[in-house]
């Protein structure tokens, strides 16, 4: 009897420890912006930036496209490797599970070891890659010049699908889940004037939405809403259940780069060097920043009250979030296209003067720069430590910081 006792409290015990657990785990999920996994037909997603800074899935570090990095940097770093392949890389990176995945203007998808920059696949497309890689659960989805979005395995670079559209694409990939929870939809947008939705599975169409002109910047994903400029003036937010349009509004000129889309609020810069904020639910502009000598095509940075983006006139922005204020400008000595990376109370960025600088997000002093030589219109993607960018001189660059021994971290 005693030993029938003493099983069943062991049972119950192991009982216990297993639901509490269970608990413990969703709770953590949901902190780190997981989705459910369980049931059928549902995709792992893991978390498009994890607390621990281990990765970088997508253009700009998430679906929002803030550009925010879960890592700090020290104030100075030393390449770590270069990668050398046959063209511009004007892609920018994706960094998840120790690799890395970037385009080239070559016509190659590349997947590199993220602490050798040692080559581990590559797949040849039609044409240029300036398109940046999306990573969900073990896919890799880019597009390429030659009008095909390509879901590649990220463990081999096999194909899995390619799904064509009319145009180029060079609209980074975003993604989002159906309505009911049960499958992955990929976002991107094309020069034939429309944003596509894609089955992760299946590389079916799901929807399309067609605009009046190029969509060249990427779609940025929330609230039931992916939002992108337009080469039509227009910023459109279009429903993501049924690719419905919520609302649109006059940007006043195209728009080259991406939208950032946080608690219902678009931030984006335009070919008449206007920076703006605009309000979905309002479909209206809140404000304008006109400070800017030279045309927008950087995509901004958004942290709780700062929004920092480049220009054309070669300088680096930082404005207040609620009213659009400049809080400083940096000078470089080029055009600046690529996005702002932040990262802790700094803020990586390359520029067409062929420097990639660390600045201090409180008021844009620069702690460290790095002269490559050829212009730098990628932008940084940040994970482990390691920042890698890339560079017209069709090289990839990983800098990471000095541990103490003398050798370079991680």
């Amino acid at each position: 009897m005693a030993t029938r006792t003493a099983i069943w409290l062991i049972f119950v015990g192991v009982l216990v420890v297993a639901v509490a657990t269970f608990f413990a785990w969703r709770a953590i999920g949901h902190r780190l912006g997981e989705f459910p996994a369980s049931g059928p037909g549902q995709v792992a997603v893991r978390p498009f930036v994890r607390e621990d800074g281990t990765s970088w899935t997508m253009f700009a570090g998430g679906q929002g496209l803030l550009g925010r990095a879960a890592t700090q940097l020290p104030d100075s770093l030393s390449v770590l490797w270069k990668f050398k392949t046959g063209s511009e890389v004007k892609s920018s990176a994706a960094i998840v599970d120790g690799r890395v995945f970037i385009g080239s203007s070559d016509a190659n998808v590349y997947a590199l070891d993220l602490h050798t920059g040692q080559k581990l696949w590559s797949y040849a497309t039609g044409d240029a890659v300036e398109s940046s890689p999306l990573w969900i659960d073990g896919v890799v989805f880019i597009g390429s010049s030659d009008g095909f979005l390509y879901a590649l395995e990220a463990e081999t670079g096999q194909l899995k699908w390619k799904y064509e559209t009319a145009g180029d694409i060079l609209s980074a990939p975003n993604w989002t889940r159906s309505a009911d929870g049960r499958e992955t939809w990929i976002l991107v947008g094309s020069y034939d004037n429309r944003l596509h939705c894609v089955h992760a599975e299946s590389g079916q169409a799901v929807w399309t939405y067609e605009t009046d002109n190029y969509v060249n910047g990427s779609p940025a994903v929330a609230d039931g809403t992916a939002v992108f400029g337009g080469c039509d003036a227009m910023i459109h937010a279009v429903s993501l259940a049924d690719g419905t349009r919520r609302t649109e509004i006059d940007s006043g000129s195209y728009i080259a780069g991406s939208a950032a889309f946080l608690d219902g609020q678009v931030y984006v810069g335009n070919y008449k060097n206007v920076f703006l904020r605009a309000d979905v639910d309002r479909g209206e502009i809140v404000w304008t920043h006109t400070e800017s000598k030279a045309p927008i095509f950087s995509s901004p940075a958004v942290t709780e009250d700062k929004v920092i983006f480049g220009s054309r006139d070669d300088l680096v922005y930082a404005l207040r979030r609620d009213n659009g204020r400049r809080l400083w400008a940096f000078k470089t000595l080029g055009e600046v296209d690529g996005s702002p990376a932040v990262c802790g109370d700094k803020v990586i960025v390359g520029s067409g003067d062929g420097r990639l600088y660390m600045l201090r997000l409180a008021d844009g002093r620069e702690i460290w720069s790095y002269e490559i030589g050829r212009p730098i219109v990628s932008s940084p993607a940040v994970a482990q430590g390691v920042v890698v960018i890339g560079c017209d001189d069709g090289t990839v660059y990983a800098f990471a910081g000095r541990s103490p021994a003398g050798g370079t971290a991680p």
